[in-house]
Protein backbone atom coordinates (compact mmCIF):
# COMPACT_ATOMS: atom_id res chain seq x y z
CA UNK A 1 0.00 0.00 0.00
CA UNK A 2 1.14 3.45 -1.06
CA UNK A 3 1.16 5.79 2.49
CA UNK A 4 1.61 9.46 1.94
CA UNK A 5 3.46 11.80 4.52
CA UNK A 6 4.12 14.94 2.20
CA UNK A 7 3.63 18.07 3.28
CA UNK A 8 4.48 20.43 0.63
CA UNK A 9 2.71 20.51 -2.75
CA UNK A 10 5.16 20.98 -5.71
CA UNK A 11 4.56 23.51 -8.19
CA UNK A 12 3.45 20.87 -10.70
CA UNK A 13 2.97 17.09 -9.18
CA UNK A 14 4.46 14.38 -10.11
CA UNK A 15 3.65 10.65 -11.07
CA UNK A 16 1.73 8.53 -8.75
CA UNK A 17 2.25 12.09 -6.60
CA UNK A 18 0.47 12.02 -3.12
CA UNK A 19 -0.23 16.08 -3.03
CA UNK A 20 -2.31 16.88 -6.12
CA UNK A 21 -4.20 20.51 -6.71
CA UNK A 22 -7.27 19.78 -4.62
CA UNK A 23 -6.78 17.02 -2.35
CA UNK A 24 -3.81 15.05 -0.59
CA UNK A 25 -4.04 11.50 -1.55
CA UNK A 26 -3.40 9.46 2.06
CA UNK A 27 -2.99 6.16 0.62
CA UNK A 28 -3.91 3.94 -2.36
CA UNK A 29 -3.66 0.24 -3.72
CA UNK A 30 -3.89 -1.56 -0.31
CA UNK A 31 -3.79 -5.02 -0.58
CA UNK A 32 -5.42 -6.36 2.46
CA UNK A 33 -5.03 -10.42 2.99
CA UNK A 34 -6.11 -13.01 4.92
CA UNK A 35 -4.97 -16.72 4.95
CA UNK A 36 -6.94 -16.95 1.50
CA UNK A 37 -5.00 -14.51 -0.53
CA UNK A 38 -6.25 -10.83 -1.33
CA UNK A 39 -9.54 -10.34 0.24
CA UNK A 40 -10.24 -7.34 -2.35
CA UNK A 41 -10.50 -10.26 -4.87
CA UNK A 42 -13.60 -11.45 -3.10
CA UNK A 43 -15.41 -7.88 -4.37
CA UNK A 44 -14.59 -7.67 -7.92
CA UNK A 45 -17.41 -8.01 -11.28
CA UNK A 46 -15.20 -11.96 -11.18
CA UNK A 47 -16.52 -12.38 -7.19
CA UNK A 48 -19.98 -11.32 -8.15
CA UNK A 49 -20.29 -13.63 -10.81
CA UNK A 50 -18.90 -16.64 -8.68
CA UNK A 51 -21.15 -15.54 -6.46
CA UNK A 52 -24.06 -16.19 -8.73
CA UNK A 53 -22.87 -18.83 -10.16
CA UNK A 54 -22.49 -20.66 -6.53
CA UNK A 55 -26.33 -20.03 -6.01
CA UNK A 56 -26.82 -21.52 -9.20
CA UNK A 57 -24.75 -24.58 -8.61
CA UNK A 58 -27.15 -25.17 -5.35
CA UNK A 59 -30.55 -25.01 -7.10
CA UNK A 60 -28.97 -27.01 -10.04
CA UNK A 61 -28.59 -29.91 -7.55
CA UNK A 62 -32.43 -29.81 -6.65
CA UNK A 63 -34.08 -28.78 -10.05
CA UNK A 64 -34.22 -26.59 -12.21
CA UNK A 65 -31.54 -23.33 -12.72
CA UNK A 66 -33.86 -20.36 -12.83
CA UNK A 67 -31.74 -18.90 -14.91
CA UNK A 68 -31.11 -21.41 -17.74
CA UNK A 69 -28.40 -22.28 -19.31
CA UNK A 70 -26.37 -18.98 -19.88
CA UNK A 71 -22.84 -18.98 -17.74
CA UNK A 72 -23.43 -16.54 -15.44
CA UNK A 73 -20.08 -14.85 -16.73
CA UNK A 74 -22.02 -14.26 -19.89
CA UNK A 75 -25.32 -12.40 -18.43
CA UNK A 76 -25.34 -9.08 -19.23
CA UNK A 77 -25.69 -6.64 -16.88
CA UNK A 78 -28.48 -5.62 -18.32
CA UNK A 79 -29.57 -8.67 -18.52
CA UNK A 80 -29.47 -9.14 -14.56
CA UNK A 81 -31.18 -5.70 -14.48
CA UNK A 82 -34.15 -6.69 -15.81
CA UNK A 83 -34.18 -10.17 -14.01
CA UNK A 84 -34.18 -8.30 -11.03
CA UNK A 85 -36.94 -5.72 -11.66
CA UNK A 86 -39.42 -7.92 -14.16
CA UNK A 87 -38.11 -11.58 -13.47
CA UNK A 88 -39.71 -14.49 -12.08
CA UNK A 89 -39.88 -14.77 -8.24
CA UNK A 90 -37.11 -17.12 -8.19
CA UNK A 91 -35.24 -15.25 -11.03
CA UNK A 92 -35.02 -12.40 -9.46
CA UNK A 93 -34.08 -14.05 -5.84
CA UNK A 94 -31.14 -15.64 -7.11
CA UNK A 95 -29.70 -12.62 -8.44
CA UNK A 96 -30.54 -10.60 -5.14
CA UNK A 97 -28.99 -13.21 -3.25
CA UNK A 98 -26.06 -13.04 -5.04
CA UNK A 99 -26.29 -8.98 -4.54
CA UNK A 100 -26.59 -9.71 -0.47
CA UNK A 101 -23.77 -12.02 -0.45
CA UNK A 102 -21.37 -9.39 -2.61
CA UNK A 103 -22.81 -6.58 -0.02
CA UNK A 104 -21.70 -8.61 2.69
CA UNK A 105 -18.22 -8.96 1.41
CA UNK A 106 -17.84 -5.71 0.22
CA UNK A 107 -18.80 -4.54 4.04
CA UNK A 108 -15.94 -6.84 5.53
CA UNK A 109 -12.94 -5.34 3.15
CA UNK A 110 -14.60 -1.83 3.99
CA UNK A 111 -14.45 -2.69 7.73
CA UNK A 112 -10.45 -3.50 7.50
CA UNK A 113 -9.92 -0.64 5.56
CA UNK A 114 -11.33 1.28 8.08
CA UNK A 115 -9.47 0.23 10.63
CA UNK A 116 -5.99 1.25 8.52
CA UNK A 117 -4.31 4.49 10.10
CA UNK A 118 -4.29 6.02 6.70
CA UNK A 119 -8.13 5.64 6.08
CA UNK A 120 -9.57 6.10 9.76
CA UNK A 121 -12.24 8.83 9.85
CA UNK A 122 -13.13 8.38 6.55
CA UNK A 123 -16.92 9.80 6.08
CA UNK A 124 -17.88 9.14 2.68
CA UNK A 125 -16.83 6.36 0.33
CA UNK A 126 -18.05 7.04 -3.44
CA UNK A 127 -18.07 3.61 -5.38
CA UNK A 128 -17.18 3.58 -9.33
CA UNK A 129 -16.11 0.52 -11.84
CA UNK A 130 -17.94 -1.60 -14.32
CA UNK A 131 -20.22 -3.36 -11.50
CA UNK A 132 -21.45 0.37 -10.65
CA UNK A 133 -22.87 0.91 -14.35
CA UNK A 134 -26.02 -1.05 -12.95
CA UNK A 135 -28.69 -1.40 -10.84
CA UNK A 136 -27.67 -4.25 -9.85
CA UNK A 137 -24.12 -2.96 -8.52
CA UNK A 138 -26.15 0.21 -6.97
CA UNK A 139 -28.07 -1.89 -4.91
CA UNK A 140 -24.97 -3.80 -3.55
CA UNK A 141 -23.29 -0.19 -2.87
CA UNK A 142 -26.72 0.73 -0.78
CA UNK A 143 -26.85 -2.88 0.99
CA UNK A 144 -23.20 -2.14 1.71
CA UNK A 145 -23.75 1.28 3.40
CA UNK A 146 -26.79 -0.03 5.24
CA UNK A 147 -24.68 -2.88 6.59
CA UNK A 148 -22.05 -0.59 7.76
CA UNK A 149 -24.44 1.87 9.27
CA UNK A 150 -25.23 -1.04 11.28
CA UNK A 151 -22.28 -1.36 13.19
CA UNK A 152 -22.11 1.70 14.18
CA UNK A 153 -19.95 3.00 11.18
CA UNK A 154 -21.18 6.51 10.00
CA UNK A 155 -20.18 6.88 6.60
CA UNK A 156 -21.68 6.95 3.61
CA UNK A 157 -21.43 4.54 0.30
CA UNK A 158 -22.58 6.55 -2.70
CA UNK A 159 -22.15 5.78 -6.60
CA UNK A 160 -19.60 7.80 -8.43
CA UNK A 161 -21.63 9.88 -10.19
CA UNK A 162 -20.16 9.51 -13.58
CA UNK A 163 -20.30 6.97 -15.82
CA UNK A 164 -17.35 4.50 -15.26
CA UNK A 165 -16.55 4.71 -18.71
CA UNK A 166 -15.78 8.48 -18.22
CA UNK A 167 -14.65 8.93 -14.70
CA UNK A 168 -11.38 7.70 -15.20
CA UNK A 169 -10.98 10.54 -17.90
CA UNK A 170 -12.14 13.27 -16.25
CA UNK A 171 -10.23 12.44 -13.33
CA UNK A 172 -7.14 13.21 -15.30
CA UNK A 173 -8.20 17.01 -15.47
CA UNK A 174 -7.55 16.70 -11.42
CA UNK A 175 -3.76 15.59 -11.56
CA UNK A 176 -2.22 18.88 -12.71
CA UNK A 177 -2.97 22.31 -11.65
CA UNK A 178 -5.54 24.57 -13.90
CA UNK A 179 -3.27 26.91 -14.49
CA UNK A 180 -0.93 24.11 -17.38
CA UNK A 181 -4.71 24.27 -18.94
CA UNK A 182 -5.03 28.08 -19.36
CA UNK A 183 -4.97 28.91 -23.15
CA UNK A 184 -6.76 25.75 -24.25
CA UNK A 185 -10.33 23.74 -23.68
CA UNK A 186 -9.12 20.26 -23.83
CA UNK A 187 -6.89 17.64 -23.00
CA UNK A 188 -6.56 13.67 -23.63
CA UNK A 189 -7.21 11.36 -21.09
CA UNK A 190 -6.01 7.56 -21.26
CA UNK A 191 -8.02 4.99 -18.41
CA UNK A 192 -5.64 1.18 -18.39
CA UNK A 193 -7.54 -1.59 -16.52
CA UNK A 194 -6.86 -5.17 -16.30
CA UNK A 195 -10.15 -6.12 -19.19
CA UNK A 196 -10.34 -2.54 -20.92
CA UNK A 197 -8.45 0.46 -22.41
CA UNK A 198 -9.96 3.69 -22.97
CA UNK A 199 -8.70 6.75 -24.15
CA UNK A 200 -11.07 9.98 -24.67
CA UNK A 201 -11.38 14.01 -25.11
CA UNK A 202 -12.14 15.63 -22.52
CA UNK A 203 -13.24 19.11 -23.05
CA UNK A 204 -13.40 21.68 -20.33
CA UNK A 205 -16.18 23.50 -19.22
CA UNK A 206 -15.93 27.95 -19.23
CA UNK A 207 -15.89 30.43 -22.57
CA UNK A 208 -13.20 32.52 -20.88
CA UNK A 209 -11.53 30.55 -18.81
CA UNK A 210 -11.21 26.39 -17.68
CA UNK A 211 -13.67 25.40 -15.50
CA UNK A 212 -13.12 21.80 -14.22
CA UNK A 213 -16.01 21.35 -12.45
CA UNK A 214 -18.15 21.57 -16.13
CA UNK A 215 -15.84 19.23 -17.88
CA UNK A 216 -17.29 16.44 -19.88
CA UNK A 217 -15.94 13.65 -22.21
CA UNK A 218 -16.63 14.86 -26.10
CA UNK A 219 -14.98 11.71 -27.74
CA UNK A 220 -13.76 8.26 -26.57
CA UNK A 221 -12.92 4.49 -27.71
CA UNK A 222 -12.53 1.76 -25.70
CA UNK A 223 -10.58 -1.30 -26.32
CA UNK A 224 -11.08 -4.52 -24.69
CA UNK A 225 -7.85 -6.54 -24.52
CA UNK A 226 -9.29 -9.12 -22.42
CA UNK A 227 -11.65 -9.84 -25.50
CA UNK A 228 -8.67 -10.32 -27.92
CA UNK A 229 -8.38 -13.71 -29.23
CA UNK A 230 -4.38 -13.36 -28.96
CA UNK A 231 -3.11 -11.38 -26.21
CA UNK A 232 -1.81 -8.63 -26.93
CA UNK A 233 2.21 -7.86 -26.52
CA UNK A 234 2.99 -5.14 -24.12
CA UNK A 235 4.32 -2.99 -27.03
CA UNK A 236 1.22 -3.78 -29.24
CA UNK A 237 -0.81 -2.41 -25.94
CA UNK A 238 1.38 0.70 -26.18
CA UNK A 239 0.71 1.07 -29.92
CA UNK A 240 -2.46 0.30 -29.88
CA UNK A 241 -2.98 3.38 -26.64
CA UNK A 242 -0.87 5.26 -28.87
CA UNK A 243 -3.25 5.08 -32.06
CA UNK A 244 -6.31 5.74 -30.22
CA UNK A 245 -4.99 9.00 -28.63
CA UNK A 246 -4.04 10.03 -32.22
CA UNK A 247 -7.71 9.86 -33.07
CA UNK A 248 -8.90 12.25 -30.00
CA UNK A 249 -6.07 14.19 -31.75
CA UNK A 250 -7.81 14.41 -35.00
CA UNK A 251 -11.16 14.76 -33.12
CA UNK A 252 -10.03 18.04 -31.50
CA UNK A 253 -8.69 19.88 -34.94
CA UNK A 254 -12.21 18.67 -36.60
CA UNK A 255 -14.03 20.18 -33.43
CA UNK A 256 -11.89 23.00 -33.57
CA UNK A 257 -10.80 22.24 -29.95
CA UNK A 258 -7.18 23.66 -29.14
CA UNK A 259 -5.74 20.81 -26.70
CA UNK A 260 -3.63 21.26 -24.67
CA UNK A 261 -0.12 19.75 -25.16
CA UNK A 262 -1.16 17.16 -21.54
CA UNK A 263 -2.33 13.36 -21.50
CA UNK A 264 -3.12 12.41 -18.05
CA UNK A 265 -3.09 8.28 -18.05
CA UNK A 266 -4.42 5.96 -14.86
CA UNK A 267 -3.21 2.45 -14.82
CA UNK A 268 -3.51 -0.25 -11.93
CA UNK A 269 -0.83 -0.39 -9.41
CA UNK A 270 1.87 1.44 -7.53
CA UNK A 271 3.25 4.56 -9.55
CA UNK A 272 6.71 5.73 -8.81
CA UNK A 273 7.63 9.24 -9.48
CA UNK A 274 9.78 8.88 -12.03
CA UNK A 275 6.90 7.05 -14.01
CA UNK A 276 7.34 3.03 -13.42
CA UNK A 277 5.05 0.41 -11.83
CA UNK A 278 6.29 -0.67 -8.63
CA UNK A 279 3.75 -3.54 -8.67
CA UNK A 280 0.14 -4.47 -9.62
CA UNK A 281 0.25 -4.55 -13.26
CA UNK A 282 -0.19 -8.16 -13.34
CA UNK A 283 -3.50 -8.04 -15.49
CA UNK A 284 -2.06 -5.50 -17.83
CA UNK A 285 -1.64 -6.94 -21.59
CA UNK A 286 1.03 -8.44 -23.06
CA UNK A 287 4.06 -8.91 -20.83
CA UNK A 288 6.05 -7.31 -17.58
CA UNK A 289 4.85 -3.58 -17.11
CA UNK A 290 6.92 -3.51 -14.05
CA UNK A 291 9.89 -4.16 -15.23
CA UNK A 292 12.74 -1.28 -14.23
CA UNK A 293 13.16 -0.81 -18.16
CA UNK A 294 9.56 -0.28 -19.04
CA UNK A 295 8.13 3.07 -18.49
CA UNK A 296 4.44 3.81 -19.89
CA UNK A 297 4.58 7.88 -19.79
CA UNK A 298 7.99 8.01 -21.20
CA UNK A 299 6.83 5.76 -24.76
CA UNK A 300 4.05 7.68 -24.84
CA UNK A 301 5.68 10.99 -25.10
CA UNK A 302 8.06 9.79 -27.50
CA UNK A 303 5.70 8.52 -29.78
CA UNK A 304 2.42 10.99 -29.82
CA UNK A 305 3.19 13.66 -32.39
CA UNK A 306 3.60 17.73 -30.79
CA UNK A 307 0.42 19.03 -30.01
CA UNK A 308 0.44 22.81 -30.29
CA UNK A 309 3.52 22.86 -30.84
CA UNK A 310 5.06 20.92 -28.16
CA UNK A 311 5.48 17.31 -26.83
CA UNK A 312 3.13 16.11 -24.56
CA UNK A 313 3.57 16.09 -20.64
CA UNK A 314 2.53 12.59 -19.97
CA UNK A 315 1.35 12.28 -16.31
CA UNK A 316 0.32 9.12 -14.48
CA UNK A 317 -1.11 7.94 -11.67
CA UNK A 318 -2.83 5.13 -10.08
CA UNK A 319 -6.27 4.10 -11.96
CA UNK A 320 -8.77 3.99 -8.58
CA UNK A 321 -6.98 7.45 -7.74
CA UNK A 322 -7.86 9.25 -10.73
CA UNK A 323 -11.35 7.51 -10.86
CA UNK A 324 -11.78 8.86 -7.67
CA UNK A 325 -10.38 12.43 -8.24
CA UNK A 326 -13.10 12.64 -10.73
CA UNK A 327 -15.31 13.16 -7.81
CA UNK A 328 -13.24 16.25 -6.63
CA UNK A 329 -15.32 19.43 -7.24
CA UNK A 330 -18.26 17.41 -5.62
CA UNK A 331 -16.72 16.27 -2.16
CA UNK A 332 -15.65 19.42 -0.33
CA UNK A 333 -18.55 19.43 2.20
CA UNK A 334 -16.40 16.55 3.57
CA UNK A 335 -12.48 16.29 5.30
CA UNK A 336 -11.59 12.71 4.48
CA UNK A 337 -13.18 10.47 2.37
CA UNK A 338 -12.06 7.35 -0.42
CA UNK A 339 -13.26 5.55 -3.63
CA UNK A 340 -13.63 1.79 -4.20
CA UNK A 341 -13.63 0.58 -8.15
CA UNK A 342 -14.97 -2.73 -8.56
CA UNK A 343 -13.19 -4.34 -11.62
CA UNK A 344 -11.44 -6.78 -12.68
CA UNK A 345 -10.17 -6.26 -9.41
CA UNK A 346 -11.05 -3.75 -6.19
CA UNK A 347 -9.51 -0.59 -6.24
CA UNK A 348 -8.96 1.60 -3.60
CA UNK A 349 -7.82 5.15 -2.53
CA UNK A 350 -8.35 7.35 0.25
CA UNK A 351 -8.23 11.25 0.07
CA UNK A 352 -8.22 14.40 2.38
CA UNK A 353 -9.17 17.50 0.47
CA UNK A 354 -7.20 20.67 0.82
CA UNK A 355 -7.88 23.59 3.25
CA UNK A 356 -9.24 20.93 6.10
CA UNK A 357 -10.23 23.40 8.55
CA UNK A 358 -12.77 25.32 6.12
CA UNK A 359 -14.47 22.24 5.25
CA UNK A 360 -15.24 21.70 8.99
CA UNK A 361 -16.50 25.22 10.18
CA UNK A 362 -19.13 24.52 7.64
Amino acid sequence: MADTTEADAPALAGHGAAILPTVTVDAYNAELRDSEGFIGDRASNRAFRGLLEEWRERLRKYGDDPLGETPSDEISKKKLDKLLAEGEPEEAAVVQSAIEEFAQELASIVRRLLRLKSWRDTERIVVGGGLRDSRVGELAIGRTSLLLKADGHTIDLVPIRHHPDEAGLLGCLHLAPSWMFKGHDSILAVDIGGSNVRAGLVKLGGKKAPVIEQAEVVARELWRHADEEKAPKRNDAVERIVGMLEKMIGRAASDGLKLAPFVGVGCPGLIVADGSIERGGQNLPGGNWESPKFNLPRELRERLPKIDGHAAAVLMHNDAVVQGLSESPFQRDVAHWGVLTIGTGLGNARFTNHDVEDVKAK
